[in-house]
């Protein structure tokens, strides 16, 4: 129906008969000549019809922004003074022979290029917001970052093969999406958080090299990075060791933004412990970018008399830090306790400060709340330690570890965007020696930090379970500006190993078997050394993009409460489904 695209059209096609198909963008009568804007993925082109052809001129002259219509015409140079330069097509117009329309539209619900419209309405009416220019961006960027991650994996020998989307229910961290079994009565699948056991049977089944580009699941609270359902690059190999896997990840995001973006990272990427990480930034996933760190100073506030410091001081889980912000003494009262309140979702209780305006003078040239209640040597010591100057803030967080890091962590990150203080344009790293397990004090027992099948970094099983809280793991997590790209280990391929982790996590034998038996069963016939990766699809894009949400990028994202609002998901079943199923809904405790 067509022999071109609108966008691709340039002075390359002068004095073309071309025919085009697309969606009236807008409608313009100038003065008896009927300028139509037609739209295609590819972008714009101006259509012009004058009076001399007057069938195609009344039908011009009748249709309405989103028309789907097609026409033919001859290419012609735009005339002096109307060229566009914001427009691939700018430089040309099309002189419109015949048109005809394919279908009529209703009055849209907003405009295309309206970029003010509520995030319900767009959702709702997805299929109008996808015709965005930014949308068809967006997705055909998508397109092309899954294309070249899937060559650069073809061309390394591994094999795209599918893994199953009925499962059954695995401890992934995150609340499963379960799915009632009509031939098996009061038995229920699971959507896979991950192809996690799959793929690691592959691995035993000597298939060596595996990807996939999968959908996977997770019933868990929503974030702007975070869907019920997203996509990931799921990999997995054999006879490869960390510096192997990461090494060739690395190769890949390198070619990705080389030839998506024409971007060059820095290489090799930088490499930094968890303990580091948390120690600096309070993040295992830190954006390199902002400059800001923070500094300990637990020691210097054990023996002052101010409990709300030397409290968390002395604790064993405790800690006192500060944040060192160059210049910023010139941050009003105001907005020193709009940052307190934001940290307080944090679990920070305040936030005390101290603003340096004049080093010289001593006592006399500091201004905070907090000083009559520290000795001078201490204050002193902290101005050394942190390396302050005359216009600088710094603010403190006590409290235990995890409420500080949380806190002042999110403080770097709010502060790094607020005061412009990012560096660079990209900045990769990875993290690396992470804990084996962290302790879960609401249930008293251990928890995986990632998940219950990474490798440990020692291959004694007596002293990790005589001490799993200092037991580092194999995993690797490759962050990109603060966001989580990327997360993997080496696995544990050995079932004693795998059973004495499972005991450890508080899963005896009896469950172990129950739900892992046919991986431990499988471990036992020769499994390889393996490992391996996988890669937020969504989030990759979103970053690759610039957009600061993964609904952005995905053509038909949910809501924050995880509904559907074009196709208004999740619905009622009828009661024949659930009898088939064996189902009986509670009753609503409150009226709808």
């Amino acid at each position: 129906m067509r022999s071109d695209y609108c966008g691709k059209l340039n002075s390359s096609h002068i004095d073309q008969e071309v025919e085009l198909c697309g969606w009236v963008h807008r409608r313009r009568d100038h003065g008896g000549v009927i300028f139509i804007d037609l739209r295609d993925r590819e972008g714009i082109a101006q259509i012009v019809f004058d009076p001399d052809r007057a069938d195609s001129f009344a039908i011009a002259d009748s249709v309405r922004n989103e028309f789907v219509i097609r026409i033919t015409g001859k290419v012609r140079n735009r005339p002096e003074g109307t060229i566009n330069p914001d427009m691939p097509t700018g430089e040309i117009e099309i002189l419109g022979h015949t048109i005809e329309v394919l279908n009529k539209a209703k009055t849209p619900p907003f405009q295309i290029d309206d970029e003010h419209v509520h995030d319900d309405v767009k959702l709702r009416y997805r299929y109008v917001d996808l015709r965005r220019p930014l949308m068809q961006n967006n997705l055909r960027l998508r397109s092309q970052i899954v294309k070249e991650m899937r060559t650069f994996l073809d061309d390394r020998g591994f094999l795209d093969i599918e893994t199953p989307m009925l499962t059954k229910a695995t401890p992934e961290g995150a609340r499963d999406y379960l799915v009632p079994s009509r031939t098996h009565p009061g038995n229920f699948f699971a959507l896979p958080q991950s192809p996690q056991l799959f793929k690691q049977l592959l691995m035993m089944s000597g298939l060596d090299r595996y990807y996939q580009i999968v959908r996977c699941f997770r019933d868990e609270d929503l974030r702007a990075d975070r869907q019920p359902e997203f996509t990931q690059l799921d990999i997995e190999t054999s006879f490869m060791n960390e510096a192997d896997i990461t090494g060739m990840m690395e190769e890949m995001i390198h070619t990705l933004f080389k030839k998506v973006l024409n971007v060059e990272l820095p290489s090799p990427f930088p490499r930094m412990s968890y303990a580091e990480a948390m120690e600096r930034f309070g993040s295992d996933r830190p954006d390199l970018r902002n400059p800001l760190e923070l500094v300990d100073v637990s020691d210097l506030m054990k023996a002052v008399e101010f409990k709300v410091f030397s409290g968390p001081a002395n604790m064993e889980d405790g800690r006192v830090a500060t944040l060192h912000v160059p210049g910023g003494s010139t941050l009003s009262r105001k907005q020193i306790d709009d940052y307190t309140a934001y940290i307080a979702q944090f679990g920070a209780r305040g936030l005390a400060y101290i603003k340096v305006n004049n080093l010289s003078a001593g006592s006399e040239g500091l201004q905070s709340p907090i000083l009559k209640f520290l000795p001078d040597d201490v204050v002193t010591k902290i101005l050394e330690r942190t390396k302050a100057a005359d216009g600088d803030l710094i603010f403190f967080g006590a409290d235990k570890t995890k409420v500080v890091n949380d806190a002042l962590g999110a403080l770097r990150n709010r502060l790094g965007h607020d005061l412009n203080l990012l560096k660079t344009e990209w900045a990769p790293m990875w993290v690396i020696d992470f804990p084996m397990f962290e302790y879960n004090e609401d249930e008293k027992r251990w928890d995986s930090l990632h998940h219950p099948f990474t490798a440990p970094n020692s291959d004694d099983i007596d002293a990790i379970k005589q001490n799993p809280g200092k037991t580092l793991s194999r995993a690797y997590d490759l962050v990109l500006n603060g966001t989580e790209l990327g997360g993997g280990s080496i696995r544990i391929h050995n079932s004693e190993m795998q059973s004495a982790v499972l005991e450890l996590l508080g899963i005896g034998e009896e469950e172990a078997q129950e739900k892992f038996g046919f991986l431990l069963e499988a471990l036992g016939y020769g499994c390889p050394p393996h490992g391996g990766i996988a890669f937020g699809l969504d989030r990759t894009v979103m970053l690759m993009a610039g957009c600061d949400s993964i609904r952005e990028v995905i053509a038909f994202p949910k809501t924050q409460s995880a509904s559907c609002l074009l196709t208004s998901a999740p619905s009622k079943a009828n009661s024949r489904q659930l009898q088939e199923l064996g189902i009986k809904l509670a009753k609503s405790k409150t009226p709808e």
